[in-house]
């Protein structure tokens, strides 16, 4: 697949078959993900794949925030990755202090990057992905056993498409695009 073809064909997908993605493939869309820039090449972005019911069912029911949406998502996905960093390294120095005025932002900036390639190279393997970012992260942490030190930045549901959604309206170019000469 061509790269602007996976960039505009790849859509949120909500819905998926009940088929788990073939052995390998959170492998090769981590492998991809590694390859994200990040602050000072700091590499803090980490992946838990979570494919047991149990835990996906306690994760919709608990810790959610009872947003429907995420709810059902995850119930009917076959896995969530949670994406997560490694506390207190992207935007610092060694002695600790901020780099710059945006303190703890290059931890999400980082993370951002790494999904949205993430969600990319899933899209190229054939599997459907949307990004959640409404939870109780504290709740997640205990359900799902994120190691210490680490923050976790987004939930990511995964599977093969039932459907392929509609694309949402894009703001054009001139919209978008400021150039300083």
């Amino acid at each position: 697949m061509e790269f602007m073809e996976c960039v505009e064909n790849r859509r949120s997908v909500r819905k998926y078959k009940a088929d788990k993605p073939e052995e390998g493939v959170f492998e090769k869309i981590v492998q991809a993900a590694s390859y994200a820039p990040s602050w000072k090449n700091s590499q803090t972005v980490r992946y838990i794949v979570v494919e047991a019911d149990s835990v996906k069912n306690e994760i919709a029911e608990r810790c959610v925030m009872d947003f429907e949406y995420n709810q059902k998502t995850i119930q009917n996905a076959p896995a969530i990755i949670l994406v997560t960093t490694i506390a207190s390294r992207s935007g610092y120095e060694r002695d600790g202090s901020f780099s710059t005025g945006k303190g703890t932002h290059w931890e999400s900036f980082d993370a951002g990057i790494a999904t949205g390639i993430l969600c990319l190279a899933a899209h190229e393997q054939g599997l459907g992905t949307v990004v959640m970012g409404i939870f109780d992260e504290e709740k997640v942490r205990q359900v799902a056993g994120i190691p210490d030190g680490q923050k976790l930045s987004a939930m990511v549901a995964v599977g093969y498409p039932e459907e392929q959604p509609a694309m949402p309206k894009r703001k054009g170019v001139e919209e978008l695009l400021s150039i300083v000469k």
